[in-house]
């Protein structure tokens, strides 16, 4: 269909590097430490972000590097999507793979980056520095999968 966005138009497999790259919202949610329980297999997150990622701008200090610098940084790709436990219900990645839509916040719904963090679903003002946090289980936090919400 004409006029359609390309995110309607084509499957995450399908799309171009610069498309896939521009579906990130900046929210910097999946830059937050985890926690999983071995027993249960349910991981929470915590408000402690990773040791690259700028709390203030919610972006990767060295986004190139990151997968060498940060052994547990994973790389989303069309294939591993769906089995990753810890995206957050709000990512485009995840919305996308499950046959929903983007949201109004999302920069390319919106036209504007800023959007993300107007509507509280980033980390922005909520993240701790890495290097800060202590210990993880005292972190715990539930709002990345509320939409925004504290």
């Amino acid at each position: 269909m004409a006029g359609q966005p390309f995110w309607r138009l084509k499957s995450l497999a399908e799309m171009s590097v610069e498309e896939w790259e521009s579906l990130c919202d900046g929210c910097a949610k999946c830059c937050l430490e985890k926690l999983e329980d071995i027993d249960t297999g349910k991981v929470v997150y915590t408000n402690v972000a990773c040791r690259l990622l700028d709390i203030g701008s919610c972006l990767c200090t060295d986004y190139a590097c990151r997968k060498h610098l940060v052994a547990d940084c994973e790389q989303l790709t069309a294939k591993n999507i769906p089995t990753l436990k810890w995206l957050p219900d709000t990512c485009a990645y995840f919305l996308l793979a499950n046959g929903k839509d983007l949201p109004w916040w999302h920069p390319l719904v919106s036209g504007d980056p800023e959007t993300v963090h107007r509507a509280g679903m980033s980390v922005r003002g909520r993240a701790v520095p890495g290097n800060a946090a202590g210990d993880l289980e005292n972190h715990v936090v539930n709002w990345p999968d509320q939409g925004g919400q504290p």
